[in-house]
């Protein structure tokens, strides 16, 4: 009985992962600026205007972080935002089916288009930008950055409950932008002024970031163990905001 209540359970997984998957691409708003913007900046400042200065690996991995962070705010911060709006979430709390079902959706939805946006960065990367790696640091890569989206899932999982459909993209967007290039997303962090760089450890971006660049060795040298504890760190708290927001949904 148990094994065939955790295959019922999974197929339901599975099925709302697939609808939240439908429900995105049919709205080209949301997911072709998620898949075209990483791939157009990395195209031209990476590729065309960064060739033959050494750029194009950093600026794949930092494109790359920063193309990951969107889903990952935009699919929890603006999806729950919009779901709570509609009556959408309140109604499958009610359903029979375990709410985990609806957070694994998000967050398979999240590491599906982070999926896509770094596949495509890479074949820019290979093809246009003459970048070579290694097997192995592809896969790591690839793995550091999928794993950070979940510090950015709690994040918008925070913004989605406590904000409306309305306000929610305004904050993510005010939240997105400026940390992305205070991180070293944009421009690659030794070339920013001094001033900035010391402001930048204060956003999780910037040590995602400098975890996935030392796959190719151009991080900035710090531990690489710190950057992985304030990334937990940065989880846990929006995590334990959002399951405050979350509860008191619950009791109302």
């Amino acid at each position: 009985m148990s094994t065939l209540t955790l295959q019922h359970q999974t197929k339901i997984h599975l099925q709302e992962i697939w609808s939240e998957w439908l429900r995105m691409i049919r709205t080209p708003m949301f997911a072709l600026p998620t898949l075209l913007f990483p791939w157009m900046f990395y195209l031209f400042f990476g590729v065309i205007f960064g060739r033959g200065s050494g750029t194009a690996e950093y600026l794949l991995v930092s494109y790359g972080t920063f193309g990951i962070i969107g889903p990952a705010l935009f699919g929890f911060g603006v999806g729950v935002a919009s779901d709570r709006q509609q009556g959408l979430l309140q109604l499958k709390r009610v359903l029979p089916m375990p709410m985990s079902a609806y957070f694994v959706a998000k967050i398979g939805l999240c590491l599906i288009f982070a999926s896509c946006i770094l596949l495509g960065l890479a074949i820019i990367a290979m093809v246009l930008g003459g970048v070579r790696l290694e097997l192995l640091q592809w896969l790591l890569l690839f793995g550091i950055l999928l794993v950070g989206t979940l510090p950015f899932c709690a994040m918008g999982l925070f913004i989605g409950i406590r904000s409306n459909a309305q306000s929610a993209p305004a904050v993510i967007n005010l939240l997105y932008l400026p940390m992305a290039f205070l991180s070293g997303l944009w421009i690659p962090i030794f070339v920013m002024p001094e001033l900035l760089q010391k402001i930048a450890v204060v956003f999780p971006a910037y040590h995602l970031a400098q975890l996935a660049l030392s796959v190719i060795d151009k991080h900035q040298g710090q531990p690489l163990l710190g950057h992985l504890m304030i990334l937990l760190l940065f989880t846990a708290v929006f995590l334990l905001l959002a399951g405050s927001g979350w509860r008191a949904l619950r009791d109302r």
